[in-house]
């Protein structure tokens, strides 16, 4: 049987394999792109139906395409995003074959390259880029049993508030996700709880420059400077509703009850921890350093903004939070549904290679990874806070096409 054979196979058909396609094609790398669904795909059904894009339309894209029908400090619709990213790949002319699932990944023996196993039959390839992202495996911890009579969603089947049984409520994750959906449910007239633990809280925008920018000017993209803890904690900012700056004391003004860190379950109540007063707290630091930073960056550069004092006032504790709930009966709360807005885990089960730290995370340095010829691409933190994002992954795939040259360069060697 004959075997298709390629140089550099891209897994993923998204923001970054997208991205890998431009830079191997401008570095002259022959290639395909594999996508198991259809371009974007993630962008299409694997959220909610009024996700925005988490930045305003000047930043969140690559650089070689504008959004053409989109005011530059809007947020572009999740719709909209994916037919951008097909516009880009028709632009490129991106080798994307859609409809083949990648099924394994392993070295060749005795030769270099590896054998890849797809529904569409195998391919050998020198290498490979797994550009599948960073929401692959919805994650949430098994605190309620599955039988306890609750319906019990991960926010990425969340779609909107009229797939959900009548009733209260409980959303757990303070995150974009957990507070967009929480928001939205108000609005539709339900009851909702909205159960948050740490958090990094920063302002959506800032004397008429988006927080985007403020982290470009900064240097927070790049978290030279940034406290390490913020990390791994739930990031609070969304381009929700025009973009504005999420707010939980606002939440708890509009009548959602806000909760500490859901801890456990038994008959019907769950146990919450004694630290939303903490947790608020803390984002509330994050939030006033951010514009303390940039006053002192406006100062220091002479730039001409206007003052924004309002964005200075912090309202009054709200009796959640003086008053902490630390059991919900949720039959008594009349709570029917529950969301898990608690991220998302690897899963590259598929990847049957060395590269892999004991807990299944990728073993990577920029992406480069520890099995020669693999490499990862849409990581959160792969070089730094913008891996993830659009923008970032973009500058990602340009270093790890070069390094692809580099190892080209050194095979094709011959000694005269």
């Amino acid at each position: 049987m004959t075997i298709e054979k390629i140089d550099t196979l891209i897994v993923g058909a998204g923001q970054s394999g997208i991205a890998m396609s431009e830079h191997l094609r401008d570095c002259g790398v022959p290639h395909i792109v594999l996508e198991r669904k259809r371009v974007a795909e993630q962008w299409r059904s694997g959220r909610w139906d009024s996700l925005v894009a988490n930045g305003p339309a000047w930043h969140d894209r690559f650089p070689h395409l504008e959004f053409d029908d989109v005011p530059p400090d809007s947020f572009p619709p999740k719709e909209r995003v994916a037919r951008y990213f097909e516009d880009y790949a028709r632009m490129i002319n991106a080798p994307i074959r859609t409809g083949v699932e990648v099924q394994r990944v392993q070295r060749n023996e005795g030769r270099p390259g590896f054998l890849v196993t797809t529904s569409e039959g195998p391919i050998e390839a020198q290498r490979v880029v797994a550009a599948t992202g960073p929401f692959q495996v919805p994650h949430y911890p098994h605190i309620v049993p599955a039988d306890a009579g609750f319906d019990q969603i991960h926010s990425s089947a969340y779609k909107n508030p009229v797939q959900l049984a009548d009733g209260a409520v409980l959303v757990v994750g303070g995150g974009a996700s957990g507070a967009q959906i929480t928001e939205e449910l108000q609005r539709a007239g339900r009851t909702v709880y909205l159960s948050i633990g740490e958090h990094y809280r920063p302002p959506r925008s800032y004397r008429q420059r988006d927080y985007v920018w403020w982290l470009g000017v900064l240097g927070k993209w790049d978290e030279i400077k940034t406290d390490a803890k913020k990390k791994h904690v739930a990031f609070a900012v969304s381009g929700y509703d025009g973009g504005k700056t999420i707010d939980f004391r606002r939440l708890a003004e509009n009548g959602v009850t806000i909760l500490g860190l859901t801890q456990g379950y038994e008959n019907g109540v769950i146990s919450l921890a004694d630290d939303l007063a903490a947790n608020i707290a803390e984002g509330d630091r994050a939030y006033l350093e951010v514009l303390h930073e940039a006053d002192a960056y406006v100062e220091r550069n002479g730039i001409d903004l206007p003052l924004e004092p309002e964005a200075w006032e912090i309202g009054p504790d709200p009796a959640c939070m003086t008053d902490p709930v630390l059991k919900l009966d949720l039959v008594a709360a009349g709570i029917k549904t529950i969301i898990w807005a608690t991220g998302f885990k690897f899963d590259f089960s598929w990847l049957d290679v060395n590269a892999f730290h004991e807990d299944g995370t990728p073993y990577h340095k920029r992406g480069i990874s520890s099995e020669t010829g693999i490499y990862f691409l849409g990581l959160p933190e792969l070089t730094n806070r913008a891996s993830s994002f659009i923008y970032g992954c973009w500058y990602d795939a340009k270093y790890i096409a070069t390094h692809i040259v580099v190892q080209r360069n050194y095979v094709a060697y011959e000694k005269e």
